[in-house]
């Protein structure tokens, strides 16, 4: 079987969605498809259902701009709340019937002599493969969507229940149960003050790594607050650029080692105020702040106190059949085993091949994942990847990234399109002076000062986070330099473009001259 389209989506994250939007919105589109693995869309917000999975980005914030939502009921909401804002505006612009549920894209790849991409996918539930042609690519696929497992010598052999936090199953029963947590980072912060409360429960984490832990962010928002945003106009859009401007100067903490400082201090008086004196000493990290994920406290802090909760710092030296073995040679009984450890950000799970090589082929030439801007990759016309290399922050909302990366490649689409140029395809020179800079800004941060979920295999390069601000990414992004791009079968097209900057210098050059005039003659 074999379908055309203008534009095909790997994904129906938040991403894919916000992506499919704005070609509704801005481009009047309506020939694409979106491809999903999965039977719904959300993406991260489908899949992470772990107890306590929230956003640690304000909700007003935490949105499309296009899409506010007046009543959000909690400054930071859970996973289930955010999932259904975003299924709501999937029925809202009528997605659900351009998605290809269920449907797993095997690969991809570019045909120069017809200028589109063949997209070969399968459908999980019946087996049917499936070609579509597009004539632009886009991966919403994201950082966040593989699960990353411990290679702990043993794991296979453990015969109670395994599971990891981004795939947690309900299905396990936790009462009255012995339940060892692998890992300390952002989830398992999140759900082991809740599992912790199950009656008969024991919980062990076993931590290798501090984090720094800011006090918590979530808070009810009153009903005066939610009428006023729903009946003054304006107010939730002014609120939102309140938030927007408070999480970008949160950037000097990064920015500034004496500002970084003064928030350290305030970090260690938090943990030695809420934390159980026994663990303040591991708790406590010797790396700066924000070379690692900051946490906000979602209650884990206090929950230390319980006395079925126990933190280990011994290491894992194996798993055995009925528990864990650490490397003090002391063996914890264990009914079930939560993996909270996070996602692999190194590798891109989808067999593209461009004009010379695979995505991941590219990235391994390079040594880890880049892109030009976070967004166009040379040897890929009209690939865009959202969400890409060195595009994510550690201050603010993902969704103000996307929806910038957004509207720069609907710049280089529109002319497709239009027919106006058959593709786009950034080159290698722009390319690697891009990624010098980025590197060069990244080796005097502190975002290469410890080993982390940033960097390639956890202490190679840093891959992930943008070393700015989020002005800092929308100026750089606000339009293409066109001069950066190979353009295939858009000469008149250019020759337009040239011409109309030519109108509109001697626009201005004629009103310049004009005002003069008009000055000279009004003094004489």
């Amino acid at each position: 079987m074999e379908r055309r389209c203008k534009v095909a989506i790997i994904g129906a994250g938040v991403g894919g969605l916000a992506f499919a939007i704005a070609l509704r919105r801005q481009l009047k589109c309506e020939d694409f498809i979106i491809f999903e693995k999965a039977s719904d869309v959300g993406g991260t917000w489908r899949d992470n259902r772990y107890p306590g999975c929230s956003s640690d980005i304000a909700m007003h914030f935490y949105s499309l701009s296009t899409d506010l939502k007046a009543d959000w009921e909690s400054t930071h909401e859970y996973a289930p709340v955010i999932n259904e804002y975003w299924a709501a505006l999937a029925r809202k612009y009528e997605l659900y019937s351009r998605t290809a549920f269920n449907t797993n894209v095997t690969s991809a790849a570019w045909d120069a002599t017809a200028q589109v991409y063949r997209i070969e996918t399968e459908n999980l539930k019946t087996g049917e493969k499936t070609v579509t042609t597009a004539q632009i690519l886009v991966s919403a696929i994201g950082v966040l969507e593989v699960p990353r497992f411990p290679s702990i010598p043993g794991l296979e052999d453990f015969k109670g229940a395994v599971f990891h936090s981004a795939r947690w199953d309900s299905m396990v029963n936790l009462e009255n149960k012995q339940v060892g947590v692998i890992g300390n980072g952002a989830s398992a912060t999140q759900f082991v003050p809740i599992i912790s409360r199950k009656p008969g429960i024991s919980v062990t984490q076993f931590s290798r790594t501090p984090n720094w832990v800011s006090p918590p962010l979530k808070a009810k928002i009153s009903g005066l607050w939610i009428w006023a945003f729903k009946h003054i106009p304006g107010l939730t859009r002014l609120y939102r650029w309140r938030v927007y401007f408070q999480s970008d100067v949160l950037y000097l903490v990064f920015a500034s080692r004496f500002i970084r400082w003064l928030t350290m201090q305030s970090c260690k008086q938090y943990i030695r105020k809420t934390a159980p004196k026994e663990y303040q000493e591991h708790l406590i990290p010797n790396y700066p702040l924000g070379c690692k994920r900051i946490l906000f406290d979602t209650d884990y802090l206090d929950a230390l106190h319980r006395d079925n909760l126990g933190l280990n710092w011994d290491g894992i030296e194996e798993i055995t059949a009925d528990g864990i073995v650490t490397k003090t040679g002391h063996k914890i009984p264990l009914d079930v085993l939560i993996l909270a450890t996070g996602f692999d950000t190194d590798s891109f799970p989808v067999s593209i091949q461009g004009t010379r090589n695979s995505i991941q082929e590219y990235f391994d030439t390079h040594g880890a994942p880049r892109a030009y801007l976070g967004t166009t990759v040379p040897g890929f016309p009209n690939f865009f990847t959202i969400g890409g290399p060195n595009t994510a922050t550690g201050h603010t909302s993902v969704i103000f990234t996307e929806e910038v990366q957004i509207d720069y490649s609907l710049q280089l689409i529109k002319p497709v399109l239009e027919g106006k140029v058959s593709s786009f395809e950034v080159q290698d020179e722009p390319t690697d002076a891009y990624n010098e800079k980025i590197q060069n800004r990244l080796s005097k941060s502190v975002f290469v000062q410890c080993q982390s979920w940033y960097r390639k295999g956890g202490d190679g390069i840093n891959n992930s986070i943008f070393p700015g601000s989020q002005f800092r990414f929308w100026w750089w992004l606000r339009r293409p330099n066109w001069s950066h791009y190979t353009v295939v079968n858009g000469s008149a097209w250019l020759q337009e473009r040239r011409a109309a900057k030519q109108r509109t210098v001697m626009a201005v050059i004629c009103g310049i001259v004009g005002l003069a005039a008009f000055y000279v003659l009004k003094r004489g």
